[in-house]
């Protein structure tokens, strides 16, 4: 064995911040740098320290039962103390903010909502949770997982644990904003967990994804799916177990993905796609009707080796390894 895996998880990867929330016009996602530190263990105490826009970095510790959505204001980081903290009850919403990051949460069983929405946002980082709920109830009983909608922007969703889950990840949320949505949601997910999922790994409109280096085991239906005009950069993924279609650009909504639509599913404009480093789609189909215009990264980062993929991403993902 390699000795470096005796080491802390931490000395082990590099986890910093890579991709659009760090490389963009507008600056590096820092969240509540500079800003007071606080640790809060009650609910009414962690919904005051990420209500204002004043820079913070806010550790919650324990457990916190939401009885509504909790609002992240800008210049904030949101961060599970020690090996994690728990949000149940509601999920976490950050709209028309900025300079944002959520970390090291376990999100679970946020019933018809999503787990994270961000909307109208920019410069924000997801990294290192967990999202868990379960397969029993069908499609819409828990909606998404991390949804990122409404022209948001300059994004990364990095090392994180989805699992149990029927929708994971959409961003653009109709394909009738093309007006609102064209020209943003740049977004980068790399080194994600996604087993036991639907859809929606992620599902794009009308953006820029780079999707490189995550890893899907049984992701039953459909993985990566770019439609209504939108672009993906694929690259250094593995797809293993049940997992019947890797990646598509036909704008087919799945009756899986959308169950209130017709039997044979919505259709919607085609999407494109590229395809960087070789992926390993394993026992997954691929469906691509057009190749787009987003060939490279507009920044630097480090591809994950394929044969590595599957070891390093279980080993850094999710709860407790920062």
């Amino acid at each position: 064995m390699d000795r470096q895996y005796n080491r802390p998880i931490a000395a082990c990867y590099d986890f910093r911040l890579v991709g659009f929330g760090k490389d963009n016009p507008v600056g590096p996602t820092l969240g509540g740098k500079g800003g007071e530190k606080v640790i809060v263990e009650d609910v009414d105490s962690l919904i005051s320290a990420v209500a204002d826009d004043e820079p913070r970095i806010v550790y919650a510790k324990g457990a916190f039962n939401l009885t509504s959505r909790l609002q992240v204001g800008s210049n904030k980081s949101l961060i599970g103390f020690g090996k994690g903290a728990e949000i149940t009850g509601a999920g976490i919403t950050v709209a028309s903010k900025t300079n944002v990051i959520i970390r090291n949460l376990g999100i679970r069983f946020i019933l018809d909502n999503d787990g994270i929405t961000i909307q109208n946002s920019t410069r924000v980082w997801v990294d290192h949770n967990e999202f868990e709920s379960d397969m029993n109830h069908g499609p819409d009983y828990y909606d998404g997982q991390c949804d990122i909608v409404r022209a948001s922007d300059w994004i990364t969703v990095s090392w994180n644990y989805f699992h149990d889950h029927w929708k994971s990840s959409l961003v653009g949320n109709s394909d009738a904003l093309r007006d609102v949505d064209q020209g943003h949601l740049h977004i980068t997910f790399h080194h994600n967990y996604w087993r036991n999922s639907g859809t929606r790994g992620p599902a794009g409109r009308f953006g820029h994804q780079h999707v490189y280096n995550n890893l899907y085991e049984d992701f039953h239906y459909q993985a990566i799916h770019s439609r209504s005009d939108n672009q993906v950069l694929v690259e250094g993924n593995v797809f293993r177990g049940d997992t019947k279609e890797a990646l598509s650009t036909y704008g087919l909504v799945i009756p899986m993905d959308s169950p209130n639509t017709s039997p044979d599913g919505d259709f919607e404009i085609d999407g494109f796609v590229n395809l960087g480093a070789k992926n390993d789609w394993g026992p997954a189909s691929i469906n691509i009707t057009q190749w787009g215009n987003f060939t490279k990264a507009p920044y630097k980062y480090n591809l994950t080796p394929l044969k590595h993929v599957k070891g390093e991403v279980i080993r850094g993902v999710g709860l407790g390894k920062i």
